[in-house]
């Protein structure tokens, strides 16, 4: 207990190892090989440490990991290297041997020197990031004092003022956008400065402690926290954040903030704030203009394209707007039921496409976004991209074959309808459809009569759809599995979670109730051809 009081006592870590060194021989008969002091990330050796094992027993501590585990010492029966560990981690190791193996209480008497070992080190860490901590604040307050003073006497108040309006005023002639006004309302405020879209998504960040990565919003708060912040005049606090929302006209185009945690700001910052927003708010509105008549152009082309337009005519129409239309292009049909298919949705599926490498045009139907993409979509990025930017995964994507010609796009744009609604009649109706994967359902989706594929599926399954439905069996269930798993009994069962034996009476029934012969090879295509129909087509089960 005197020991325990005197490492509890000293703040130096190197004073607890030698202590503890020292004093081992209070737990039985024990001598210190070698101690080490976790430094970073490695294990630094006491200066204490003889010079006979130092190699070896280093590196077998750092094999140890932060583990206990036995060493060996030539003349010591028992040696044991034992981790200093502590509730932050690892603080380092006491290499312990002994000529005798210990005695259980002896045993006992160790560890509980370790654990007070530990523990000193851990308070001895804590005390020493405290003196950091409190070191770097005492700095950064004297630093942030100092340059309020240096402002105070430069500038009375409303010099202050003239000065923030003069800065927004050459930041917004610059054209820097974001970037450039949350650095220079850093620069005036000391404190972090930020600026998000209107969907709560980060454009621009200035100073420390920026969130990384950066959280994703949720659309209703954000809708919530922006109805807030408007029925009020204004900045606003938020949380630790001062906010203001950037809003020309009425429209909401994004809110600057600054971080202030400790509730630091005074008036001067409230002013630079609300100059900062004042500043931001033409240039996003000419942003936003600009994209507007960019959709717009975009629409008009992509319009024309997929209701077949001159060739020479669209080639010069894409130069004008950026795009090369002299390549092979796949047209990509986007429906998210959820979303209103208004500008707001059209121009959130393009930064989706954009954020994934696609180059495109775009425009919208009633009930979907069309865009003729350069390249093929990646398999599920686009998806992936549209359900974040929406936040909500209830989407569907129809992908035509490639396209090499401009007169074959209103086909190819049927190609990616067809896709899209064999995607939206499958199990799986929400991701991202290719037609050319699509195989036996490329002729079995939009565009064939549905009467005459109901007639198909009556003839081969009707009998045992009236039996499923008389009987709640699952028989035409049971066919199709056993068509998709290939014919496979094994893996038909496991994927209908019945027994083998199970299988085989269904299929036996299956035969005797339809009358058809799965052995018969006619029989067999057309059974399989009908529950494929059934289940992609007419929706399956009802």
């Amino acid at each position: 207990m005197t020991l325990s009081r005197a490492m509890f006592d000293t703040p130096d870590e190197g004073e607890i190892l030698r202590l503890a060194t020292d004093h081992i021989t209070a737990a039985g008969p024990y001598r210190v090989e070698a101690g080490y002091l976790k430094v970073g990330v490695d294990l630094v050796p006491s200066p204490r440490n003889g010079q006979t094992h130092a190699s070896g027993m280093g590196r077998r501590v750092r094999e140890l990991a932060g583990q206990d585990g036995p060493v060996a010492v030539r003349g010591r029966l028992w040696g044991r290297a034992l981790a200093l560990r502590g509730l932050e981690g690892l603080h380092g190791y006491l290499v312990v041997t002994s000529r005798s193996r210990p005695t259980g209480a002896e045993l006992t008497l160790l560890a509980t020197l370790v654990r007070h070992t530990a523990a000193a080190l851990s308070v001895a860490f804590a005390y020493q990031r405290l003196r950091e901590d409190a070191l770097e604040l005492h700095r950064l307050r004297d630093e942030r004092a100092s340059l309020q003073r240096k402002l105070i006497s430069v500038m009375a108040e409303l010099e202050y003022q003239r000065g923030v309006h003069t800065l927004m005023a050459e930041v917004a002639a610059s054209g820097g956008g974001e970037e450039a006004v949350t650095r220079a309302l850093h620069r005036l405020t000391g404190l972090p400065a930020l600026f998000e879209d209107r969907f709560g998504r980060l454009r621009s960040w200035t100073g420390p402690s920026r969130p990384d990565p950066y959280p994703e919003p949720d659309p209703v708060r954000q809708d919530e926290m922006l109805y807030d912040v408007a029925r009020q005049a204004g900045p606003v606090r938020i949380k630790d954040r001062l906010v203001v929302l950037v809003r020309p006209h009425g429209e909401i185009l994004g809110l600057l903030a600054l971080v202030d945690a400790l509730e630091e700001a005074d008036e001067h910052t409230v002013i630079a704030l609300e100059d900062a927003a004042a500043s931001l708010a033409p240039e996003l509105t000419h942003l936003r203009d600009l994209a507007e008549v960019e959709l717009r152009l975009h629409r008009e082309l992509v319009d024309d394209l997929l209701a077949g337009t001159d060739e020479a005519s669209a080639y010069a129409r894409s130069e004008a707007v950026g795009h090369d239309l002299h390549r092979g292009h796949y047209v990509v049909v986007v429906q998210w039921p959820d979303r209103t298919v208004d500008d707001s949705f059209a121009q959130t599926v393009g930064r989706a496409a954009s954020a994934v490498g696609m180059r495109s045009l775009l425009t919208r139907r009633s009930d979907h976004v069309v865009l003729v993409a350069d390249d093929r979509p990646p398999a599920r990025a686009l998806y992936e991209a549209i359900a974040r930017e929406t936040g909500t995964r209830s989407g569907t994507i129809g992908v035509s074959a490639p396209c090499e010609s401009l007169g074959g796009i209103p086909h190819h744009y049927q190609e990616a309808q067809r896709a899209l609604e064999v995607r939206r009649h499958s199990r799986e109706r929400y991701g991202t459809s290719f037609f050319d994967e699509l195989g036996l359902y490329r002729i079995l989706g939009p565009g064939n009569d549905y009467r005459e594929l109901e007639t198909f599926v009556q003839e081969w399954l009707g009998q045992l759809i009236d039996y499923d439905f008389r009987h709640h069996g699952a028989m035409v269930e049971t066919l199709s599995r056993y068509f998709d798993c290939g014919g496979n009994y094994d893996e038909s069962a496991e994927s209908l979670a019945i027994h083998r034996s199970t299988l085989r009476y269904r299929l036996q029934r299956i035969r005797d109730i339809s009358g058809h012969d799965l052995a018969n090879v006619e029989d067999r295509l057309n059974l399989q051809v009908a529950t494929r129909v059934w289940k992609i087509v007419l929706g399956g089960p009802g």
